[in-house]
Parts: C-alpha cells; structure tokens; sequence
C-alpha cells in the first residue's frame, strides 16, 4: 500500500483548515465591528467546517491504521502521520509526507492563534458590555422602593431653624 491516499486526506483536512482560517479572519471583523449578523452565518460555516474536518480526520486515522497493518505494524489507539514517516523506507514518500504534514501543522498553528485572538476579542467584547450594563443600572442608593419620594438631610443644614 502506498501512501498516496494518506497524502491526499491531508491535502484535504489541510484545505478545510485554510478555509476555517479565513472564516476565522472574517470572524475577527465581524466581532471589531459588532456585525452579528455576520457573525452569526460566520458561526455556522464554522460547524460545516468542522464537521467535515472530523469526517476526514476519521478517514485519515484510518488510512493510517491500514498503511501501518500492511508494512506489519500493530495499530495504536492514535495512527499518526508521524509513525507512518517512521516506518516508511521510501525517500519520494517520506519526503511528500513530511511536506504534507508540516503544512498542515502550519495551517493549524495559524488558525489556533487567530482562535485565542477571537477569543480574546469577544471577552473584551463582554467587558465593555458589562462595563456599559453596570454605568446603566441604577445604583441601590438611588433606588426609590416607596411611592412617595425620599430625600436624605442636605449637609450642613438642620431640620430646624433655631431662629424665634
């Protein structure tokens, strides 16, 4: 078996992730500017996104396993793309994959960046919120719980005048 369709599962799983990234840039706009309507169909071509790098991660685990099982190599609980470059003995091969799997790495280092800053961003994004909410409310002392109004003693005056 050769690893041409481990190589094509990365390719793959390598143009999703580049277009999560670019969602990932645009969702950075879309929280800047306060765009919840982009944001929102944003947040939904992500789960496509991500539903699909997962049906292809399964294929490529199990690309893998099969690559492993057919040089003789008991499967493990985690078939990587490194165990493969392990044990292939092929220099075109190895070399291919390396290239693979190091843009992959790549991709996914990048988009986990713009992630902790979106990330970052919408939590700045809900300080102002509740920094906005909480000069808003009304503080306890300035709440009137009776129908009538209640005052408290200016300073420096008395309730009586002592003048007769």
């Amino acid at each position: 078996m050769s690893i041409e369709k481990i190589l094509q599962s990365l390719t793959k799983l390598d143009m999703l992730h580049t277009s999560l990234l670019e969602i990932a840039y645009k969702k950075t706009e879309a929280i800047k500017t306060g765009d919840m309507d982009s944001l929102n169909q944003l947040l939904k071509d992500e789960q496509a996104h991500v539903a699909g790098i997962s049906q292809l991660e399964q294929q490529r685990q199990t690309e893998v396993t099969d690559y492993l099982r057919a040089k003789g190599i008991a499967p493990t609980d985690n078939p990587t793309v490194a165990l493969v470059l392990e044990n292939t003995n092929i220099n075109e091969e190895k070399e291919q994959l390396g290239i693979a799997r190091n843009k992959l790495l790549l991709t996914l280092e990048t988009l986990k960046h713009q992630n902790d800053l979106n990330q970052k961003l919408t939590l700045q994004s809900l300080q102002f919120v509740n920094l906005t909410l909480d000069t808003l409310r009304p503080k306890p002392d300035q709440i009137n719980y009776s129908k009538s109004e209640v005052q408290a003693p200016s300073k420096g005056k008395a309730y009586f005048d002592s003048q007769a």
